[in-house]
């Protein structure tokens, strides 16, 4: 305490990227198309998904939400760090910052739990394909998005009012591009324990808890696959899972470096690069490793391209 300037904090300062200006602008640039990609491709996803038939399965409506949650995490964070790189700093009121972590965390917990839901899907149509349709009822998606949701809305705000009932104090600027949980606890100067505790608690059993669902499904899946006595089967089998898999991976490992590891040698230049790649790049790659790696996806955009085409002709004539 002795070594801390008192004064509270009322406002946060973003100040990331100042100790290297010259990179600001291509940044900017390299993040504003990830940003549109982003958009593109999630909104791509879910059109797709809505307007072709073969698609309206619980599969495919769970990663129709995924695309939606994606979206939004990623517009709760990469227009504020395109803001910063612009200006090379940004205020943030402590209320604006209350909020974006309140919604960072609400579509960041909703993402783990869909994933581990669509784990479970795999699951059961793997293991159970007989009773795949009576299990997974037309109710079930819903009640299962729901949950997501809820979980999430239920996660961001006990994380959120126990983060921001901390005290900060000393400087306001934060080396970070947008308000996320460890430049905020670097900040906190008082009693501040029981805050922390139950902030860990809660990212200590959303992700392992997920993680183990999902862990626990392909388990199953695995045992269920060895048991296909043809190769070409048990290929054509594990393709359904490769994308969700890789999907998981890609996420679940940048959030376990970024939130289950100690504080010790922790720097802020890594912290921003691993938060920058969940929260930017994870949710671009996702269309793309969900269709380029999806039979089903690449014919429903081999259909609207092909229907496209054929139309252009009946353009141009009339």
């Amino acid at each position: 305490m002795s070594g801390k300037n008192l004064t509270l904090v009322t406002e946060f300062l973003l100040v990331a990227f100042t100790d290297c200006p010259e990179r600001a602008r291509p940044l900017f640039l390299l993040f504003l198309f990830i940003y549109v990609v982003t958009l593109s491709g999630n909104l791509g996803m879910i059109i797709l998904i809505r307007v072709d038939r073969r698609l309206h399965t619980p599969m495919y409506f769970l990663l129709s939400h995924l695309s939606l949650v994606d979206m939004c995490f990623s517009s709760v964070t990469v227009p504020q760090l395109l803001a910063v790189l612009l200006e090379r700093r940004a205020a943030l009121a402590y209320t604006r910052c209350a909020a974006q972590f309140f919604l960072f965390t609400l579509f960041g917990s909703a993402d783990c739990y869909l994933l581990a839901l669509m784990a479970y899907d795999r699951c059961v149509a793997v293991c159970r394909p007989l009773l795949y349709v009576t299990v997974m009822t037309q109710k079930t998606p819903w009640a299962f998005v729901g949950g997501a949701y809820g979980a999430g809305l239920f996660s961001a705000t006990v994380r959120t009012v126990s983060a921001f009932t901390l005290s900060f104090c000393g400087t306001n600027e934060i080396d970070f591009m947008f308000c996320d949980l460890p430049p905020l606890l670097k900040m906190t100067c008082g009693d501040s324990y029981t805050q922390e505790v139950v902030i860990i608690v809660f990212a200590v059993f959303v992700i392992p808890a997920c993680l183990g669902m999902i862990l626990v499904s392909y388990l199953l899946i695995i045992v269920a696959i060895v048991k296909i006595p043809s190769a070409g089967g048990r290929a054509k089998t594990f393709s359904t899972c490769a994308s969700h898999l890789t999907s998981v991976s890609l996420y679940f490992g940048t959030l376990i470096f970024m939130y289950l590891r100690g504080n010790s040698g922790r720097s802020s230049k890594e912290d921003r690069v691993v938060s920058v790649f969940y929260t930017a790049v994870i949710p671009m790659l996702n269309p793309f490793i969900y269709s380029l790696r999806n039979k089903e996806v690449k014919e429903a955009v081999r259909k609207i391209l092909n229907r496209a085409r054929s139309s252009l002709p009946n353009l141009g004539k009339s």
